[in-house]
């Protein structure tokens, strides 16, 4: 089959779409049948009982079906497009170019499964099995496939949103909902698939089996769902039963992963830990402690250098176990890129990316690393699919704008946080990066005034201060940054402070020699900013300073 152009216009054949200047535009899969019809005709009039037979065939339709699609389709396309012939039908006039159809990719949203469990604590239970179909499902066939992520997916759950809100706000062609309910051993899915453009119900079904049989059912629905939306499937991956506690304290290990508080992290590790002691072969739950480490990490609640090192650690246990766990993958290149061991973080992200192509979270680290080499183009293509498989966390929106920031294009960073702000305008880090973007161009009351309202949207952090100290310092106001500066040293007595948060003060200040010793001290930490220093605008005083690039040395950037 092939695809048709006329105009602004695209029709794909085969997958049914119709494009406007490469835009996808919703229609009823009987007002694409209409255009379709019309079109393969080659300029010859087509009957209205021709049409209707076409379209239609075997079903009794009202008389002014035909009449309503061909008012829709002049209302997409233009009057000019479908010339009515008096009382016989309808001729398409438009000049159409055909080429082969493109092979379009669906993109797919798995709502929460609702839990009929009848008790809270299946929250877990039902909460994971729906990250485990988005998991399944990303693996079933990639490259014409995309699916949500989890944190998108999850903002869903009982939503009163209809289906066609959640495909409009997502850009999804369909969606997959369901419920689970869970009686002693026995596990019972009701799931269906709904096509967004006319709400349509492709399929729904009844799946029940013993727990430790769940990742077969898993696989069963999957295949079903590729099925309905026509879809090539890969060949099927041997499935291995599970142990059903194991198996629940993994899913109960992810659920308060997930809440990313320092007491639910410390839970969740005990979590996956009796997974492991359950069923030791179980490869899961080693990907799992790994991202537990990593996290408390980032969250300033574990030294840099025993994060990295616990989550190399169990995570080469997950691969040694299973090396196609995409996530085992993410965690090894994770904790390479904050030691510096760039090759060992490339290969990792890319095989990650490799196994489930539909992973935001890899695509997201990926494009971390490529910044970090400077590679702008391809680091920002990167975040943007990270950002298209998961919409709606602004995080995806404001790694986008650091990348750009690190790139030096302002204008598109101030664009991209105020254009956030207007749905989160108390979020801390879009004020940050806002007044990261207008210290650059030269703004300084803008940047202070962004950076002030960051701190106050946040509360206040050693790098919020520090970051505001800066913009002090630039914009000529010494006593400030000085006043920031002196109360972080006091600080740093009693408890922890980051040497780099430090360092960017006397940066700021013009203080170089301070800088570069306190920047010494952050590579012993594995500070979580080294590996942007490269291009980071705000070293630009010290790059032409020997002490810069035996600095870059020392995180292999030279």
């Amino acid at each position: 089959m092939r695809s048709y152009g006329f105009g602004r216009f695209r029709l794909d054949a085969i997958g049914h779409l119709l494009y406007r200047d490469d835009q996808r535009i919703q229609l009823t899969p009987k007002a694409i049948d209409v255009l379709l019809t019309l079109i393969e005709s080659g300029g010859a009039p087509v009957t209205r009982e021709d049409l209707l037979h076409r379209v239609w065939s075997g079903s009794v339709v009202e008389e002014g079906t035909l009449s309503t699609h061909i008012s829709l389709l002049r209302k997409t396309l233009g009057r000019e497009y479908i010339e009515t012939i008096p009382k016989r039908g309808y001729r398409f006039t438009g000049d159409v170019q055909t080429s082969p159809a493109k092979r379009e990719r669906s993109l797919l949203v798995v709502l929460p499964f609702e839990n009929l469990s009848g008790t809270k604590k299946s929250d877990a239970f039902s909460d994971g099995l729906t990250e485990e179909m988005i998991s399944q499902l990303g693996r079933t066939s990639p490259d014409r496939l995309g699916v949500i992520a989890r944190t998108s997916s999850m903002t869903y759950k009982s939503t009163p949103k209809t289906i066609e809100q959640i495909g409009r706000e997502l850009g999804v062609s369909h969606v997959l909902e369901g419920s689970v309910r869970r009686a002693g051993n026995r596990v019972r899915i009701t799931a269906q698939l709904i096509q967004v453009s006319d709400q349509t119900h492709l399929w729904a079904d009844n799946y029940e089996s013993a727990v430790e049989d769940i990742l077969a059912l898993q696989s069963s629905v999957a295949r079903q769902v590729a099925k309905q939306i026509h879809i090539r499937l890969l060949p099927s991956e041997p499935v291995r039963r599970v142990i059903p506690d194991a198996y629940q304290a993994y899913l109960q290990g992810r659920y308060l992963w997930n809440r990313r508080t320092e007491k639910d992290l410390r839970e969740a590790l005990r979590c996956f830990q009796t997974a492991i002691d359950k069923d030791p072969d179980y490869p899961q739950p080693y990907a799992g402690i790994a991202d537990v480490n990593l996290s408390l990490m980032d969250m300033g609640f574990m030294r840099t250098a025993d994060g990295t090192q616990e989550a190399r650690t169990f995570a080469a246990k997950g691969l040694a176990l299973d090396d196609t766990v995409s996530d085992a993958h993410v965690s090894l290149g994770h904790a390479a890129f904050h030691e510096f061991d760039w090759s060992v973080a490339a290969a990792e992200f890319a095989r990650a990316i490799e196994l489930n192509p539909n992973s935001a979270t890899a695509r997201f680290y990926y494009s971390n690393y490529l910044a970090s080499m400077m590679r702008f183009d391809e680091a920002l293509q990167e975040a943007e699919e990270a950002r298209r498989l998961d919409p709606v966390p602004p995080a995806m929106r404001l790694n986008l704008a650091s990348i750009l920031w690190l790139a030096r294009r302002y204008d598109e960073v101030v664009a991209h946080c105020r254009d956030l702000l207007k749905a989160h305008p108390d979020h801390a880090r879009a004020h940050e990066d806002l007044g990261r973007a207008y210290e650059q161009m030269g703004r300084f009351e803008e940047a202070i005034r962004s950076l002030r309202k960051s701190i106050s949207s946040a509360g206040v952090s050693h790098t919020g201060l520090s970051s505001l100290a800066h913009a002090y310092a630039v914009a000529g106001k010494r006593d400030e940054a000085n006043r920031i500066l002196q109360e972080l040293q006091t600080v740093a007595k009693t408890r922890y402070v980051s040497a780099w948060d430090v360092a960017l003060i006397h940066v700021g200040l013009g203080q170089l020699d301070e800088a570069f010793a306190r920047l010494a001290e952050a590579c012993d930490e594995r500070s979580p900013a080294l590996p942007f220093i490269k291009s980071n605008p705000r070293l630009d005083p010290l790059r032409d300073d020997r002490r810069f690039r035996d600095l870059l040395k020392r995180v292999a950037l030279a």
